[in-house]
């Protein structure tokens, strides 16, 4: 096949594996009841298995972006699948709860190999501008898609099969990948020498870490508790002495200089908003239909079908709308949907399911597809060669620390509205919050997208004699 051919091949290939990982951070969710009854996970151990997944996957998505760089992004990619193949063997196979939580950390450790390096070989293989903004239309779409089956295919995977066959799903796609890959992808890295930082990878990890792992124990031990605030400030030290570390290293893990550029900081904001709003309102939802409308997995997996569409949807008129507005038009509009859906889903229980739920579904799903594609071309756009890989972790991490952000802030309010004569009343206030997220999203956006005027140069002055 010949080079442009190729390419488009080449990012069909990745665009499989992002579907993959992003499916997988959320896919357990409808699983958790009958993982917990099968394994013989308490006091709500079963949360792990969803919480894990998201540890490994954030915690090490900036190395894992720099390591592309460095090591080469074909290796690292093919590197994180091969892992990625064994933990979801082990994870359909697990015989324990320990076996399976475990399993569940290397399988995001593998997916933060992945997904930077995938990106950043999308990045690096099509020249910034229409080819490259309708490359990562593609990629946001497909990731959009994967946020949100995660609903669709759980429920009848669960339902059907089992829990463990949605683990057993990854095995032919990673087979996939590692047959392709060495044919159909190029191998690429930084230009500068391969260098690396263990002070900078140490304490950016743990900031991360700690960070993650104090959202996800939020449901848990609730915002205000000791756990949490002690995770926090494990974070907030570590990256205070990442911060000192890259100052002073000659070959810094992450240059500081990455984070003045606004577009990249608004592009992993939007990122940031879209996945809390999309993260917790698809927990609310789950929980609404499954434990007050009576919706069995498999229902609630076909009655949000429209979600994953709607976002295909909005991805691809967001990259038609790139040829002719700015991201900073495109991102906070589709955060806007975002709101627009949440809120109409905040009726409950005002109408049944296609004067509430279909509408707010399409809304949210549209907005997400939009905002995501934005999100993306405003974070990328500019990144250099040797920065691709990075540019991608820290889009990525966005994407997933929103995430988990999201499902906390939404477990918190279903959990401090509850109300036993309004059985509702948690969810639209899940909703809700979820409708602010994305506005304050979209504000911020506003702001920071905002193209600098090119200041004017002023013509010679005529020196007549």
């Amino acid at each position: 096949m010949d080079g442009n051919t190729r390419r488009w091949a080449a990012l069909g290939l990745l665009c499989a594996a992002n579907f993959m990982v992003i499916l997988d951070s959320q896919i357990v969710l409808l699983a958790l009841p009958s993982v917990e009854r099968d394994l013989g996970f308490t006091g709500g151990g079963a949360q792990w298995v969803l919480s894990a997944y998201l540890l490994g996957f954030g915690g090490l998505l900036l190395l894992g972006g720099r390591m592309a760089d460095l090591a080469g992004r074909r290796w690292t990619f093919l590197a994180g699948t091969g892992l990625f193949l064994a933990a979801s063997l082990l994870c359909g196979s697990a015989w324990s709860g320990g076996v399976l939580i475990g399993a569940r950390v290397a399988q995001g450790v593998s997916a933060a190999l992945m997904a930077p390096s995938a990106l950043s070989i999308v990045t690096a293989a099509f020249a910034e501008g229409p080819e490259r903004n309708r490359a990562i239309a593609v990629w946001a779409g497909v990731g959009g898609f994967g946020a949100t089956a995660a609903l669709l295919a759980g429920g009848p995977l669960t339902g059907g099969p089992g829990w463990r066959s949605i683990f057993f799903l990854n095995v032919p796609v990673a087979l996939v990948l590692l047959a392709l890959g060495p044919s159909l992808l190029d191998e690429s890295r930084s230009g500068t020498r391969r260098a690396y930082d263990p002070v900078g990878a140490l304490t950016v990890t743990l900031a991360a870490s700690a960070a993650v792992h104090g959202v996800v124990r939020i449901p848990e031990k609730g915002w205000a508790s000791a756990w949490t605030a002690g995770s926090f400030a494990v974070a907030v030290a570590a990256g205070l002495a990442f911060v000192l570390a890259e100052s002073r290293s000659a070959a810094p893990l992450i240059p500081l200089r990455t984070f003045r550029s606004r577009r990249l900081t608004g592009g992993n904001a939007v990122a940031l908003a879209a996945a809390m709003t999309v993260f917790g309102t698809s927990l609310a939802l789950s929980l609404y239909a499954q434990g007050v409308l009576g919706y069995s997995p498999l229902v609630f997996g076909f009655a949000t079908a429209v979600l994953p569409v709607a976002a295909v949807a909005g991805s691809f008129t967001a990259q038609a709308a790139l040829r002719r507005v700015t991201v900073r038009a495109v991102a906070p509009a589709g955060l806007a949907f975002m709101a627009a859906g949440c809120l109409a889903l905040a009726r409950v229980p005002a109408g049944g399911y296609a004067s509430v739920l279909l509408p707010g579904l399409v809304l949210l799903g549209f907005g997400l597809g939009a905002s995501g594609v934005a999100g993306s071309v405003a974070a990328l756009a500019g990144a250099t060669e040797g920065d691709a890989g990075l540019a991608s972790g820290i889009n990525t991490a966005a994407f997933q620390f929103g995430g988990a952000f999201g499902v906390a802030v939404a477990s918190t309010a279903v959990l401090s509205w509850a109300d036993v004569a309004e059985p509702a009343a948690g969810f639209r206030a899940a909703f809700a919050a979820s409708a602010g997220i994305a506005l304050a999203g979209a504000v911020v956006a506003v702001a920071l997208l905002k193209t600098p005027a090119r200041r004017r140069v002023p013509e010679p002055v005529k020196v007549t004699t």
